[in-house]
């Protein structure tokens, strides 16, 4: 059985905050640290960079790369040079990117499948020494001469949210990265992750499956709930609706809060966070945290990410779940 994992998702503005927010997260007592890449977005690429040279235990990933800006042979080359710089600590995160942001840069990709599909089977066959050419999935057009004159095995986690992706993960990745909201719709990741790898002749047992949640925590329970509410109020018009209803929520619940984030009426839109839309994430105190976090565990899982909004200060909130919740969670998984 896989060990217990414990990850914190971190951004910032700009490379130096968010590596001294790599510095605390390792310091409070993670496994691993994650944080993003995305087009015009932060510079990830450089930032996990002087998070390699400046922590020294944490495990430490890219979430995620795109393979559609980024080619895959730079990002087998990444990859390795991460991995000789950090002593084997660092971990791909591969996804399929924003088709929104590619067309802000007048790029025209394959289908998200199609394109992450490729991706991950060219990248794995050249962090091998070997050339994807020949290989069944991969694009067209490599050739035999396409061999890293300097590669590293790196483990390959997939950033996945609907069910072909998941299923795409199950059969090819290393690592999941799935979005839980709620954190109940881990059920139904596992099962179509489950199904992806038994399709590949293997288990989810093969995969580290990291459960992507939102967190706010903090002592203030009251404070820590209007945070979520005004993190969910944020990205009521981003969710699926079909996750949504799946799920036991009602989509018209989030169009409503939306319509008041767009006509200005933040305080309002806030407000009109129900307790059941709070279910959207893991939120209160630490007796709280713990509590949903359990649930998570009941479930199988083995692997909870902990990602923005974390807490009133997410550094302080990093802190509290290191110093209380992990601790815990620990042991009960023995």
């Amino acid at each position: 059985m896989r060990p217990a994992t414990f990850s914190a998702r971190i951004g910032g503005h700009g490379v130096s905050e968010v590596v001294d927010k790599a510095l605390v997260v390792e310091e409070a007592g993670f496994d691993q640290v994650w944080t993003g890449n995305d087009l015009f977005g932060e510079p990830g690429i450089v930032t996990l960079t002087a998070i390699a040279l400046r922590t020294k235990r944490i495990r430490f990933g890219s979430g995620v790369i795109d393979p559609v800006s980024l080619h895959p042979v730079q990002i087998a080359m990444l990859a390795s040079g991460l991995q000789e710089v950090s002593d084997g600590r660092f971990l791909l995160g591969l996804g399929a990117g924003s088709d929104v942001f590619f067309r802000w840069a007048g790029l025209q990709p394959a289908r998200p499948v199609v394109r992450t599909r490729q991706a991950v089977l060219a990248i794995r066959e050249l962090l091998a020494g070997r050339s994807p050419a020949g290989l069944e999935g991969v694009a067209e057009g490599w050739t035999e001469q396409a061999v890293l004159r300097f590669s590293r095995p790196t483990p390959i986690y997939l950033g996945a949210m609907g069910p072909r992706m998941l299923e795409l993960t199950g059969r090819l990745a290393d690592g999941a990265l799935p979005l839980c909201l709620p954190p109940r719709h881990v059920h139904g990741v596992v099962q179509q992750l489950s199904a992806g790898a038994a399709k590949a002749g293997r288990s989810i047992d093969d995969l580290d499956v990291a459960a992507c949640v939102w967190a706010s925590v903090s002592d203030d329970r009251d404070e820590a709930r209007y945070l979520m509410a005004k993190h969910i109020a944020l990205y009521s018009g981003s969710l699926s609706t079909d996750a949504l209803a799946a799920n036991g929520l009602d989509p018209q619940e989030f169009e409503h809060t939306q319509k008041l984030m767009l006509q200005g009426r933040e305080a309002e839109a806030i407000a009109s966070v129900s307790e059941a839309m709070l279910s959207l994430g893991i939120v209160g105190g630490v007796d709280d945290v713990v509590a949903q976090c359990a649930a998570l565990l009941e479930a199988g899982i083995r692997h909870i990410s902990f990602g923005p909004p974390m807490g009133p200060d997410a550094m302080t909130a990093v802190k509290l779940i290191g110093s209380t919740v992990l601790p815990e969670l620990r042991r009960q998984l023995g």
